[in-house]
């Protein structure tokens, strides 16, 4: 065999074999960030859950600031015709 022969058989080789290490170290990097995007996605859709519950919880509030809002403009109208009529007696 030649000597650049077997410098090129050597180095090829070499070469393949760090590549096969590369690409299998690649394959554990791939897999590890895939159970991180999957832990991720599980938080994400466990604030979107608490987020759809506050937000049910805070039109919920609301409501009732409203209901009470009208009630107290329901009282301010009674009160009005009461005083209207006392002082027209």
């Amino acid at each position: 065999m030649d000597p650049v022969q077997l410098l090129l058989t050597v180095v090829l080789t070499v070469s393949t074999i760090i590549l096969v290490i590369v690409g299998i170290q690649l394959i554990f990097i791939l897999k590890e960030l895939r159970k991180t995007l999957k832990k991720i996605n599980e938080i994400i859709v466990s604030f979107e859950r608490f987020g759809g519950s506050l937000g049910y919880g805070f039109s919920e509030l609301l409501g009732f600031f409203t209901g009470i809002k009208s009630l107290i403009k329901v009282f301010d109208i009674i009160r009005r015709k009461k005083n209207g009529k006392s002082s027209e007696k």
